[in-house]
């Protein structure tokens, strides 16, 4: 029986410039200026669900982000997961074109590790006020600790909230 990335990789070529295998789960490795070409031949071949996109921040390591598309196939059931690399200062095509629903999620990986998508019809912050600076789930974002101010409530240590028992004794 044929796997759905082998039958991928004979359809885009050249365009997979890598495969991560891992548990036995295959991750193909895209070039960047094909990534909506694999995207949408995957599509084409029945994995009509974008299940997620996400991001991984690989700092301090070069390319520093990894866009990563997970793709489901219901019937035949199977699942593909494209991924394309991307340095600092590069941007990956827009999804919407293929799946509407990955308006959210590229705006969530934008606005939490500062990748653009080129032809998004609304990039911007989607959990981040629209006055925060920076990006926090890029390895470079300044991690502080702020005092937080309780009022109207003392928080109590978990011994005096949780009840105890003693042991029984036989």
């Amino acid at each position: 029986m044929t796997r759905p990335e082998d039958v991928l990789v004979q359809r885009l070529g050249e365009a997979v410039v890598g495969q991560i295998r891992f548990r036995d789960e295959v991750t193909l490795v895209v070039a960047r200026e094909r990534i909506l070409q694999a995207l949408e031949a995957a599509r084409d071949m029945g994995f009509r669900l974008l299940t997620d996109l996400t991001a991984v921040d690989r700092h301090p390591a070069q390319p520093r982000f990894d866009v990563v598309y997970l793709l489901t196939s219901v019937e035949p059931p199977a699942w593909v997961r494209l991924m394309v690399h991307l340095a600092a200062d590069q941007t990956a095509p827009s999804a919407t074109s293929l799946w509407p629903g990955a308006n959210w999620l590229e705006r969530e990986v934008f606005d939490l590790f500062g990748i653009r998508f080129d032809g998004h019809p609304d990039l911007r912050r989607i959990l981040m006020p629209d006055d925060w600076e920076g990006h926090p789930l890029r390895k470079d974002y300044p991690l502080v600790e702020e005092p937080v101010e309780f009022r109207g409530h003392t928080p109590k240590v978990p011994s005096q909230i949780i009840p105890t028992s003693k042991p029984r004794h036989a």
